[in-house]
């Protein structure tokens, strides 16, 4: 239990190709009777907004908590930087000190999530990036919300943000690496992640 949690938004990435899974779409996967993306999306309940950069389910099972918003990176596939400048900016309004990024594949996110929040409310000077087997993990992070605007606004001068990396949109924000549980970040990218994982495989 995290004494204070700080005030967040978040971001979910869920609209890649899932090539190495035939195309199917990670965020319908299901582990434990609930699908990836529900999984992710139970883990940010306490997000002030919840975006969701990806299609929007139909299928009944797939469908984010009321109040979340679907929206596309443009062009669509154009990359995890693409998607979370078009998440990030979608978001209206007032926005919270810390922003979540996570992709939606990972079936111990709350796991993750709480790792990260503890942090930020210990010590939130700037933001927390995952470190997990010694790699870190710019799609498992925390980010300072005015940092991560400024890094997009800095990027959307340039041009458009299709097929960016997500090094070159964070050039310019402060990190700071969080160890966080192992195997926390593990995700789904082969059916062979997804047997290991727990997932179902169709």
């Amino acid at each position: 239990m995290i004494p204070d949690v700080p005030a967040f938004d978040a971001v979910i990435l869920a609209g890649g190709r899932s090539s190495r899974l035939g195309g199917v779409p990670k965020a319908g996967l299901v582990l434990e009777g609930r699908t990836l993306l529900q999984r992710t999306c139970a883990a940010l309940a306490r997000a002030g907004q919840l975006t969701v950069v990806g299609p929007q389910p139909d299928d009944g099972r797939s469908s984010a908590p009321a109040g979340a918003r679907f929206v596309r990176e443009e062009p669509a596939f154009a990359g995890p930087a693409a998607a979370v400048v078009a998440g990030f900016t979608a978001q209206p309004g007032r926005r919270a000190p810390w922003c979540a990024v996570l992709a939606c594949d990972m079936p111990r996110v709350d796991e993750l999530v709480t790792a990260l929040l503890a942090e930020a409310a210990r010590d939130g000077q700037v933001s927390l990036v995952a470190v997990d087997g010694g790699r870190d993990q710019p799609l498992a992070a925390l980010y300072r919300s005015a940092d991560l605007a400024a890094a997009i606004d800095a990027v959307l001068a340039l041009g458009p943000a299709d097929n960016l990396s997500m090094r070159s949109l964070l050039a310019t924000v402060k990190t700071r690496p969080v160890p966080v549980p192992p195997g926390t970040t593990h995700d789904v990218d082969t059916w062979d992640d997804a047997r290991t994982l727990g997932v179902v495989v169709p």
